[in-house]
């Protein structure tokens, strides 16, 4: 695989605030040459990687170079896997898209000024104060529609009109409230906005730009792609996805996300109740041995990890039909990233003793 074009450093005048938390980007081109990166550590890891009965595959690639690849049980790079909830961020990097070329406002925009129709007269006044960011940060308010209340989100009748009318139980901008409904709107906003359909806008702002392949997945009972949840990505389309993010929204001289839009993504809003993790729009965030990273996580186990000031970009994907959350099999695969694969990149005198499989907190509810 060639080397990936290099990224571009952040522009001058951004607020202090969001420079800090993009520095983990600005440092991916460090002053002294960085160590080199410890082959035998990174061997030893992917064999405990291969272990694991649930994982399918694994690649990990330092400044565009995949140093490690491993495909299990049948499972190939090139063939798409579902990808569940990782589907969150790719729908973030579609809005974000979508506010670059004037499709949607901004973030501040409230969703009724697209999704009006959908919301039913008896709705709390307050569905008018939730905005297209709310909906990214998981801080809408409404009840969830994940975990114990998908089933009866996904056999309504009108997904989006089930996912407005839910009671709140927070303020608009309150706690994080994880819920694939608030992703869905996003879906239905994008596809009302535009004019065209979610699949048609991802193929067309994503595929084509990172010459990766995209296929139709579910619909709601109005034909609006789940948004979300279900997204079918090869694990090699997955992480020319996070390369891309690597590189500051770059990919091969073709800019398909703006860096501002990145640097929203990567900055803090909220926290998840189950893990501690802190959430931006589509992204976990957590740090590692001192470097930011940032994932996308998929029920049963589908992981991309971007590391920016290390040049490290991670994927896995694993049986989508098992939790991640059984013997904390979500924490292990973080493990093998925190505690094995960002060592590999550092100096010797700055490693620190760790253990693959450490304890990881569980969360009471998966992502679906």
């Amino acid at each position: 695989m060639p080397l990936l074009s290099s990224f571009a450093r952040p522009k001058a005048g951004l607020a202090f605030a969001l420079a800090l938390t993009f520095a983990g980007i600005a440092s991916a081109q460090p002053a002294s040459p960085p160590p080199a990166p410890d082959k035998a550590l990174i061997e030893e890891v992917v064999e405990r990687a291969a272990a694991l009965p649930n994982l399918r595959s694994l690649i990990v690639s330092h400044n565009g170079a995949v140093l490690a690849e491993r495909a299990l049980q049948g499972a190939r790079f090139d063939r798409p896997t579902n990808i569940k909830s990782a589907s969150k961020t790719i729908m973030s990097a579609l809005v974000g898209v979508a506010i670059e070329r004037g499709v949607l406002k901004g973030t501040d925009q409230p969703v009724a000024s697209i999704l009006g129709q959908s919301i039913p007269p008896d709705a709390d006044a307050r569905i008018r104060q939730v905005t297209i960011g709310h909906l990214l940060s998981m801080q809408a308010g409404l009840e969830r529609t994940s975990g114990r209340n998908y089933g009866a989100w996904i056999g309504s009748g009108n997904w989006v009109r089930y996912a407005l009318s839910r009671p709140f139980v927070d303020e608009p901008g309150g706690r994080m409230l994880y819920s694939t409904g608030s992703t869905h709107l996003l879906s239905a906003a994008l596809t009302r906005a535009a004019k065209r359909s979610t699949l048609e806008l991802a193929r067309d702002w994503l595929g084509e730009p990172l010459d990766i392949t995209i296929a139709p997945w579910t619909r709601d009972p109005q034909g609006i792609f789940l948004g979300g949840n279900e997204m079918a990505l090869s694990p090699r389309a997955l992480h020319r996805f996070g390369e891309m993010y690597r590189l500051g929204g770059i990919i091969h001289g073709k800019r398909v996300v703006s860096e501002n839009w990145i640097r929203e993504s990567w900055t803090p809003r909220t926290s998840s109740p189950f893990t501690g993790d802190r959430y931006g729009y589509g992204w976990f965030l957590r740090e590692m041995h001192g470097h930011q990273a940032y994932y996308a996580w998929g029920f049963g186990g589908q992981m991309l990890y971007v590391i920016p000031s290390l040049g490290l970009t991670v994927v896995m994907t694993s049986n989508s039909t098992e939790p991640s959350r059984e013997d904390n099999y979500v924490g292990q695969l973080h493990a093998l990233v925190t505690d094995g694969l960002v060592p590999a990149f550092l100096p010797k005198q700055n490693e620190t003793t760790g253990s693959l499989g450490a304890s990881d907190p569980k969360p009471s509810e998966r992502p679906l």
